[in-house]
């Protein structure tokens, strides 16, 4: 079977077959041709792609294993998403100790790619709450990974963007809250200045911690944007989270542009909502403001966008993000999907993690061909300079010599990568020396 489109950007995707997988306890199909398990396709560009080979589809591994409702480790498939054990555990005062921009996203996925959160000064990543796993070889291996046991193989597949095998079980340790809701502030601010300042406040009494960011900003105004801080707190029993609605369809041509993006910021930057005291939101508004609109990735048209997430070392941040800032809205190819905040000092887990400490700018592009690649190459450009790095769940078309500067470590990773694993980023920047 062939698939289009098949990551969140909505680019022209690769011919690529998808066979689904009923249980954790089935084979690895005995097909020609490289494998690469996919979950719920929530990375941007081609890292859950598979150009010629096939797709394993994962969310057929659905079962809960084992839930310590004293101890909040739970055990579950690999195709469990992350919105699920949510619905499960919240209920009994346990939440995921790390969780990235939507619930959508299944535990292999959050381990391939060692997603990341508000929290990431508190928390770390992903990997941070990983116990272990089961990890299934195209040898016929299964092997149980975790910091004592395989360690360089768990330290491989944690950020491994699922070329070491098929995970088919893990468990993790959530966090204890004490109920469905954040109790915060947020609060406009006017420079990098105020944000990086706001950042270092509230990083000491705050678990979350983020910023929207208005990218058509000029001048004096250059990344102002909205501050919002945030803690788990109990809130009313009758407390419901908002009910999503569908995109139905593409636009023919993208809803985001020059005019639509400079009206909808300054109306989004000055809303009264804007300035919020002691704050109550449902977690989920909090957490994924987005997934109350479902595939709110159509807005961008038939073309799709990119989305460009770097980080680059705290020392540099305020200078190069700003500069990046201003050579974004002068393109006037931004976007109101803007975040910025920061990682904190937590050694990551995974040889090709992406979290590092600094500052994490990531930013939706609508797709307008030379124009856009262009743009984001000079990005690029400034996150080496800085000795920053780009994140491979974000990025579509990154250069060899940019992943291998951004993760040192690849040639070590690239000894444990299965031999039947394969995907179409993985074989774009290394397969081609530039």
């Amino acid at each position: 079977m062939s698939r289009q489109a098949l990551s969140w950007g909505r680019l022209p995707a690769p011919e690529q077959r998808l066979i689904r997988l009923g249980s954790r306890f089935d084979a690895l199909p005995t097909t020609t041709g490289s494998l690469l398990p996919y979950g719920l396709g929530r990375s941007y560009g081609d890292s859950c792609l598979n150009g010629g080979g096939a797709l394993l589809g994962t969310r057929g591994l659905d079962r809960y294993i084992a839930f310590d409702r004293d101890s909040g480790v739970i055990e579950v498939e690999a195709g469990v998403s992350l919105g699920e054990i949510i619905e499960l555990a919240l209920p009994q005062g346990w939440f995921p100790a790390a969780l990235p921009g939507t619930r959508f996203v299944t535990v292999g996925g959050a381990i391939a790619n060692d997603v990341h959160g508000k929290n990431h000064h508190r928390a770390g990543s992903f990997g941070h709450q990983l116990l272990g796993f089961e990890l299934l070889r195209s040898d016929g291996q299964v092997l149980h990974c975790s910091p004592t046991t395989n360690a360089a193989l768990f330290a491989a597949t944690i950020g491994g963007l699922g070329l070491t095998g098929l995970i088919r079980r893990a468990s993790l340790q959530l966090l204890r809250v004490p109920g469905p809701c954040i109790r915060g502030s947020s609060e406009r601010f006017g420079s990098l200045a105020e944000f990086f300042a706001l950042s270092a406040e509230a990083e000491a009494a705050s678990a979350y911690t983020v910023a929207w960011i208005d990218s058509s900003a000029t001048g004096a105004n250059t990344g102002r944007g909205i501050f919002i801080r945030g803690n788990h707190a109990e809130g009313p029993a009758s407390y419901a989270a908002p009910r999503g609605i569908r995109l139905p369809i593409t636009p023919p041509l993208s809803l985001i542009n020059p005019l639509t993006l400079a009206a909808f910021n300054a109306l989004y930057y000055r809303r009264p909502a804007a300035t919020a005291r002691d704050a109550l939101w449902h977690w989920q508004p909090f957490f994924h403001p987005l997934d109350a609109v479902l595939e709110w990735n159509r807005i961008y048209g038939p073309r799709g966008f990119y989305q460009y997430q770097c980080v680059v070392p705290m020392q540099d941040a305020e200078t190069v993000i700003g500069e990046m800032l201003r050579r974004i809205a002068e393109s006037k190819l931004g976007s109101f999907l803007v975040v910025l905040k920061t990682f904190g000092n937590m050694a990551a887990r995974g040889m090709l993690s992406f979290p590092r400490p600094g500052a994490t700018l990531a930013i939706d592009f609508p797709n307008r061909g030379a124009q856009t690649l262009a743009l984001l190459d000079s990005l690029d450009a400034m996150t080496m300079a800085a000795g920053g790095a780009v994140y491979p769940a974000k990025d579509a078309r990154m250069s060899a010599a940019a992943f291998r500067q951004y993760f040192p470590q690849w040639q070590a990773f690239a000894g444990h990568v299965d031999s039947r694993f394969s995907s179409s980023f993985w074989r774009r920047v290394t397969e081609y020396p530039q």
